[in-house]
């Protein structure tokens, strides 16, 4: 999911004359970026739900015992995709100790899972067993298979794609709890002139369209139908 260049503009010195002038006024901004956010992850929602109903009627359906130990498999095979990511984060960051402790976690996941992938195997056929049973990551929306290895699973969970939805969410739920009560204020008491002016852009493919851009595509829009 590339956005591609972010437009607005990024500068730490403005930033901190935002940060001065806040002080003085509530310009709002954090409920913009919280609205921003939210939209942003309610598409990758989408796309996880849709991709689900996807893998719902293409995949052969599991009883409800099998699907449990399918799962089980899935959960810890993502534990150890998630720990051996921030083992190797660890290490390269000089944290040896921390990194071997955590190596050793996950060789005691790894004896689960073989556990768990020999239950699942013998509740099922052979040729059932071969199939790539999927899955939808809840944080990006990207497919992982029950039979991916470890290092299939790291890559994905310490990816940039990963680590930057899981960075958005983390980011969405901090300005929710900061954020979401004075967007409830402002929505009784009703929000100042420039405000308005910025809530009326909207999010399109990752985009924001002003007011200004939007009548120009309606401008061309009407000169193409005439």
């Amino acid at each position: 999911m590339d956005l591609g260049e972010c437009p607005k503009v990024h500068d730490l010195a403005l930033r901190a004359d935002y940060e001065n002038a806040s002080k003085n006024k509530d310009y709002y901004y954090d409920v913009d970026a919280m609205e921003h956010l939210q939209a942003f992850i309610a598409d990758c929602d989408r796309r996880t739900e849709a991709a689900k109903k996807r893998l719902a009627e293409t995949q052969e359906e599991l009883t409800a015992e099998v699907a449990a130990k399918a799962n089980a498999v899935h959960e810890l095979a993502e534990e150890i995709g998630k720990k051996l990511a921030k083992a190797e984060a660890l290490g390269e960051a000089g944290q040896v100790e921390e990194s071997m402790k955590l190596m050793s976690e996950i060789e005691e996941l790894r004896s689960e899972k073989t556990r768990a992938e020999q239950e699942y195997r013998s509740s099922i056929p052979a040729s059932t067993y071969q199939q790539q049973k999927l899955r939808v990551c809840e944080v990006c929306s990207a497919y992982l298979g029950i039979h991916d290895n470890d290092i299939r699973l790291a890559d994905h969970f310490g990816g940039k794609l990963h680590l930057g939805f899981l960075a958005i969410r983390e980011k969405l739920a901090e300005l929710e709890k900061t954020a979401g009560p004075r967007q409830k204020e402002l929505r009784k008491t009703g929000r100042d002139r420039d405000h308005e002016d910025r809530s009326r852009s909207r999010y399109v493919g990752g985009r924001e369209l002003d007011r200004r851009s939007r009548a120009l595509a309606r401008s061309r829009d009407r000169k193409d139908t005439k």
